[in-house]
């Protein structure tokens, strides 16, 4: 019986991907040669357009991908990473309805497992906080939104109603700004169905630990776009940093509080732990590879991704964790992998970052393109013409600009799907998968 050579990608992110990707064109005529890609939803997100899930700018399934339909040739387990076992070659993947486990075993493995929201052990704001990692995330995010304008009018005490309206945003990089500029938008446009409420009632805030927004952009890029988000109602907190959260108040670390019933983490993320109890060189919870990304001391085992310490040749430093880094490494390594395979040279890693955008609501955006710096309208528009150009798969490319292009012509959707009461009844009897929201399972 003929021995395949067993490859497995473990993270189905842009680095897993478009390892995969990659990897399906090349072993489509070597039956030789076995991949299997693990993955814990069975769909690739495209997270720069996250935000426009939660303010309702996109169908909530047009910035996913099946990862069946993009890969031929690459076997797909849909699973948990329960354990790596690099000595002995073999991963532990819980799998199944039940999360039954089972072992796979591999010649060549490659680390893309990404990063998971990091709240630095404050009281209260893993278990009280939103987050805006995840499809799921984004669709919880739109729904609180939803249903505190509902709750706010029909609400009598004034109080009440101002902490129901009051949202927060911590973390004033891309993520944060992306969100808040987006949700602003979304609640502001929404006041006019809700004839109890106006934009007097709406308080909302970002709180960040920096001078100017943005700190992967200019200064001036920042102040752009701390200006226009304060134009828009939004008041940014500089020198700020959250300490608690009780889900009904936030505590900042200069003893001042906000009454808020909605905060937003975006303040930080750490590799996903399995990383960092690897028996390999880890830094700052990252995997230190060689500029070729593979692991040393470890032969067929790779990394790249935001759980990766990869050498950038062009500076000397380490590749920023962004998802043009990202899908490029994953072709690199790819054809490392063949190299491996079939005793050629490696190739190192080296690409400069082109650029980088974020949107600011309202048709507005900055970027910063091969050094120089856009703000206002084009940015936004570039910013929409070149995601939507990296978006995988013509038809969703086409879903996304009817969205757009709808958006122009109507006003925002404001139906839930989900039950918030349902959600937060309490009950003696935890339920059963099958009495669980189906879209909350249909997202986990």
């Amino acid at each position: 019986m003929e021995t395949r050579h067993r490859i497995v990608i473990l993270g189905g992110g842009f680095a897993g991907l478009y390892t995969a990707i990659e990897l399906d064109r090349e072993f489509a005529s070597r039956p030789d040669v076995q991949v299997t890609l693990v993955n814990r939803e069975n769909f690739v997100l495209f997270t720069p357009m996250l935000h426009e899930i939660a303010a309702g700018d996109l169908d909530i399934t047009n910035i996913v991908n099946p990862i069946r339909k993009l890969l031929n040739h690459v076997n797909f387990v849909e699973g948990r990473v329960h354990q790596i076992d690099l000595e002995n070659r073999r991963v532990t993947v819980a799998h199944g309805i039940e999360e039954h486990t089972h072992t796979i075993e591999y010649d060549q493995i490659v680390l893309a497992l990404g990063c998971v929201t990091q709240f630095f052990g404050l009281p209260g704001v893993e278990e009280n906080a939103l987050t805006m990692k995840s499809l799921s995330d984004a669709v919880h995010l739109r729904n609180r939104l939803i249903a505190i304008l509902e709750a706010a009018d029909t609400e009598c005490s004034a109080s009440e109603r101002h902490s129901l309206l009051s949202v927060a945003v911590a973390g004033a990089g891309f993520a944060g700004v992306e969100t808040l500029a987006s949700i602003n938008d979304f609640l502001r446009s929404s006041l006019r169905f809700y004839p109890n409420l106006s934009e007097a009632d709406l308080q909302l805030r970002l709180i960040h630990p920096g001078d100017v927004i943005l700190p992967e952009l200019s200064p001036r890029l920042g102040i752009y776009a701390q200006k226009k988000l304060e134009e828009r109602g939004i008041e940014v907190l500089a020198h700020a940093r959250v300490v608690s959260y009780d889900g009904a108040l936030i505590k900042l670390a200069d003893g001042s509080s906000i009454h808020a019933q909605t905060l937003i983490w975006t303040a930080g993320t750490t590799p996903n732990p399995l990383v960092g109890e690897l028996p390999c060189q880890i830094e700052r919870g990252r995997v230190k590879t060689t500029a070729e990304m593979a692991v040393p001391v470890w032969p067929g085992v790779w990394a790249l991704g935001d759980c990766a310490l990869v050498p950038d040749v062009t500076t000397g430093k380490f590749c920023p964790p962004t998802a043009q880094h990202a899908l490029r490494q994953g072709k690199v390594l790819a054809q490392n992998i063949i190299a491996y395979l079939d005793g050629g040279p490696y190739r190192k890693f080296k690409f400069k970052t082109i650029g980088q955008l974020a949107t600011i609501g309202h048709r507005a955006g900055v970027a910063n393109i091969f050094g120089i710096n856009i703000s206002g309208f084009l940015a936004w528009w570039m910013w929409r013409t070149i995601y939507l150009s990296k978006l995988p798969r013509l038809e969703k490319k086409i879903r996304v600009a009817l969205d757009w292009t709808l958006d122009l012509l109507f006003s925002k959707d404001l139906c839930q799907f989900l039950d918030i009461r349902r959600e937060h009844k309490p009950s003696a009897v935890a339920p059963s998968i099958n009495e669980e929201e189906p879209a909350v399972a249909a997202f986990r």
